[in-house]
């Protein structure tokens, strides 16, 4: 495979290097995608019905593309530098008028704009501005005629579908807009998404490994964040909620699962993956990068989203003293949890060719939980749920594996602090 075409540094552009990690503008894009999830989890908790769940799917699918675009966008140039800030500032705009517009993403709202019209303009706004921040990179950089193709053929036909699904009502039933809005929107999400499918045939590269491992790991951390301002605010229908035990206790409970999600991805898997991207280059990288961080964490974020979605419901219950836990929230807690967990083995099989066992044996147990959850009390179906993370995180610490990754990132973090100590006692 011939070397990518090599990006002049200007005072438009700087390209990324090797060692480049993340920049605060980028970390002050991801502030807006807090409010994203957290509108996500208040558009399915009012109606848990299907269309209204898938609905919530499709969104977060869509959010997830219009942050990782950006991210690629940054791991080819500096996004603090020349064009690139007017660039993000702009996607950020258009980002966060999706999100306002994220209730009424498929259904209009009676004396508001047409809530899908602005939904799909915010949208196709955020990745023409992509779009175009590529091409200007592209074309500075020298380029071939696939990655052009990659850049403008696919948002194109997305466009495309998307504007039929606008115009549904006025070529389909009534009663049968909402579901051909969401397989429009699904449709055009696949078209997107297959891109990555030709990146490693259209000598793309990824120049940081640590750029692209770090950003991965901020927004899984800004899903969580949305976890615990959701289990904050509590259920939608309470002005306050009442400072009882019930509700301090499954609060705490609620803290503790985040807690464990936390150390399941971050004590070493995501460590582990970032040190195996470094050590693969070229078109091996480039698939890895794409499995593992575009598709896969799209799966944890997902987890983490209906996660969130579960506690403020399970709160609801408690506050007003439900009891058992219903069925549908019982599905949608240990559910999201189990989608964590089945996406965070299929991260390790991905990167280390090897099955994790003990993650999948966890997922089977709380998938079987859900049912007997439904008939329990609130808090004790979150504590049998807490207690079932809380014990996949404690095996999973004293495993030879961890030991050898966490010995590893020890000396890296020795050698780098050793190497910047260096520097400033020569330059500053």
């Amino acid at each position: 495979m011939s070397s990518p075409p090599r990006l002049r540094r200007s005072r438009w552009l700087i390209p990324v290097a090797p060692g480049s990690r993340v920049t605060r503008l980028e970390l002050f894009y991801d502030l807006i995608f807090v409010f994203a999830f957290l509108n996500v989890t208040g558009l399915v908790a009012r109606d848990l019905a299907a269309s209204q769940v898938a609905a919530g799917m499709v969104v977060v699918a869509l959010l997830w593309w219009c942050w990782t675009g950006f991210v690629a966008l940054g791991n080819v140039v500096r996004a603090d530098h020349g064009v690139l800030p007017v660039l993000g500032f702009g996607i950020m705009a258009a980002v966060f008028v999706l999100a306002i517009a994220i209730p009424q993403a498929f259904v209009d709202q009676p004396d508001d704009l047409p809530g899908p019209l602005v939904f799909a303009t915010s949208y196709l706004i955020v990745r023409a501005l992509t779009s175009a921040g590529f091409l200007f990179v592209l074309t500075r950089a020298g380029h071939t005629r696939v990655q052009l193709a990659a850049v403008t053929v696919p948002p194109v036909l997305a466009a495309v579908l998307i504007g039929l699904s606008v115009a549904a009502p006025r070529w389909v039933a009534a009663d049968a807009v909402l579901e051909t809005r969401l397989v429009l929107w699904t449709a055009a999400l696949l078209v997107e998404y297959s891109v990555g499918l030709f990146l490693p045939y259209a000598h793309w590269s990824l120049p940081s490994a640590g750029h692209w491992a770090e950003r991965h790991g901020l927004i899984v951390l800004v899903a969580l964040g949305e976890v615990v301002i959701s289990l904050g605010i509590g259920p939608g229908r309470f002005d306050r909620l009442a400072l009882t035990t019930r509700v301090i206790t499954a609060s705490v409970l609620g803290i503790a699962l985040v807690a464990a999600l936390w150390w399941l991805h971050f004590d070493s898997l995501a460590a582990g993956v970032e040190q195996i991207l470094h050590g693969v280059r070229d078109r091996v990288r480039v698939p890895l990068a794409r499995d593992v961080y575009t598709y896969l964490h799209l799966l944890t974020i997902l987890g983490v989203v209906t996660t969130a979605l579960g506690l403020k419901l399970l709160l609801e219950a408690v506050a007003m003293r439900h009891s058992p836990l219903s069925g549908p929230v019982s599905a949608v807690l240990h559910g999201g949890v189990v989608i964590y967990l089945g996406s965070q083995a299929a991260i390790a099989r991905r990167a280390f060719r090897r099955t994790s066992r003990s993650t999948l044996v966890a997922a089977v147990l709380i998938a079987a939980l859900t049912v007997p959850g439904a008939h329990a009390a609130p808090l004790a179906a979150l504590t049998t749920l807490v207690v079932a993370c809380g014990v996949l995180a404690v095996f999973q610490r004293m495993t030879g594996e961890r030991r050898r990754i966490k010995a590893s990132l020890r000396r890296e973090e020795h050698a780098v602090e050793e190497a910047v100590s260096a520097w400033r006692k020569e330059y500053l």
